[in-house]
Order: C-alpha cells, then sequence, then structure tokens
C-alpha cells in the first residue's frame, strides 16, 4: 500500500466518526519561535487523492509545500485550523505541554470553521482524533496516536504541511528584525550557522531560553 493514503480516516468513517481531524506540528524542535499545529478534516468522504503529489512536509522542498498548501487550504472538501503556542510560554510549560496546547487551540478553531458553516454546535464537534506522535490529549474525544502519521495518513500529511508553511511564513518575518541568525534559511532549527551567531550575537527575545545553548549564551534585547 502506498502512502499516505486515506485507510486511517476511512476506516473510522465506516465506524460512524464523521468529523474525523489529523493533527500535526512543526517547530517543536528549533531553538527559537513558536511551535505551530494545524488540524485537518476532510468533509467529503468521497474525496480523492491520487493526483496530489503530497508527502512529509519536511521532505519536500519550500515551492512544492507552499504549491500544496494552497491547494490544501483552498480545497472546499478540506476543512483547517491553526494553534500557535510562544517561545515565553513553552520556557514556562516545556515544549511537550506546548505542542499539546498548540493541538488543543488548533482544534478550537476548526471546530469554530465548521460551526460557522454548519450553525449547529453539535455538528461542529470533533468525534476522533489521529495524533502524529506517540502521546495524548487530554480532551474527552476519541484518539489514536500513530508514529510517523505525517508520512502515512494523509489527513496528518496535510496537517503537515499547513503547520510548517505557517511556521516558516513566521520565521521568515522575524528574519527581518533579527537578521544575524539567518532565520530565513533555518527557521530557528539548531543549524552550524545559527548555533555560531548565537555564540557571537547572544540570544534574542524569541529564543527559547530553556534550550540549551540559548539559556547559557549571553541575552540581548530585542
Amino acid at each position: 500500500m502506498k502512502y499516505p493514503n486515506l485507510s486511517e480516516e476511512k476506516r473510522l468513517w465506516k465506524k460512524g466518526y464523521k468529523n474525523v481531524a489529523c493533527l500535526d506540528e512543526a517547530g517543536r524542535g528549533a531553538l527559537c519561535g513558536p511551535v505551530i499545529a494545524a488540524a485537518v478534516l476532510i468533509q467529503d468522504t468521497g474525496y480523492k487523492i491520487q493526483d496530489t503529489k503530497i508527502r512529509d512536509s519536511k521532505k519536500l522542498p519550500q515551492k512544492q509545500r507552499e504549491e500544496l498548501y494552497k491547494l490544501i487550504t483552498k480545497s472546499p472538501a478540506i476543512k483547517w485550523g491553526i494553534g500557535r503556542v510562544s517561545e515565553k510560554v513553552i520556557d514556562r510549560i516545556n515544549i511537550l505541554e506546548a505542542t499539546k496546547l498548540a493541538m488543543k487551540r488548533a482544534i478550537t478553531s476548526l471546530e469554530k470553521k465548521l460551526q460557522k458553516l454548519s450553525g449547529r454546535l453539535k455538528s461542529a464537534r470533533l468525534d476522533f482524533l489521529i495524533l502524529d506522535g506517540n502521546f495524548n490529549l487530554d480532551l474527552p474525544i476519541p484518539q489514536k496516536s500513530i508514529i510517523k502519521a505525517d508520512e502515512k495518513v494523509f489527513s496528518c500529511v496535510a496537517a503537515s504541511i499547513i503547520a510548517k508553511v505557517t511556521r516558516d511564513r513566521i520565521m521568515r518575518r522575524y528574519h527581518k528584525k533579527y537578521p544575524q541568525y539567518g532565520f530565513e534559511k533555518n527557521k530557528g532549527y539548531a543549524t552550524k550557522l545559527h548555533r555560531k551567531m548565537l555564540k557571537k550575537y547572544g540570544s534574542c527575545e524569541i529564543h527559547r531560553r530553556s534550550f540549551e545553548p540559548c539559556r547559557t549564551e549571553m541575552i540581548i534585547s530585542g
């Protein structure tokens, strides 16, 4: 069976789950900036993906990710929501809890969109979640965690692309304010250049102070 596919979603649709949302995040391992989560739901159970050359966002070049982002977010069959948690909150509650919080915010965003479309709160509620990873959310919604779901499950792959493109755009904007770190290229991850510039200039306002090497480097103001 080729990946990614809709087998997980179809299995749940057949069991009677109508609003199956898949979630993924971007920025969990970065040294700075927010963690972004996306929740994706396919409303049309007849949706076909054969013509969509889609795979894990980390394995796609930027241009292709941007093109797929447009296709996914403009598709009438797909609904999606975004959740963002800042570096300051990450430092306060840790990155795992911040990732979970970002996912909860993405779910809230998606449910608000569904409620706006349907006009009914009950029909806007998600009734099953598929998470990329090995953890669950403390929500009263049935859920399943799948390791590397962002390579296998179509809706999780779509979520990974939305989250990645959203965060990359944020980091490109931060590059204009803090050009010395090369955020436009490294997006806040611990590349050799980023570490070198961190040692030279110290950390800035968007660096995660709870992450090494940010906590041991001199702090500079924004």
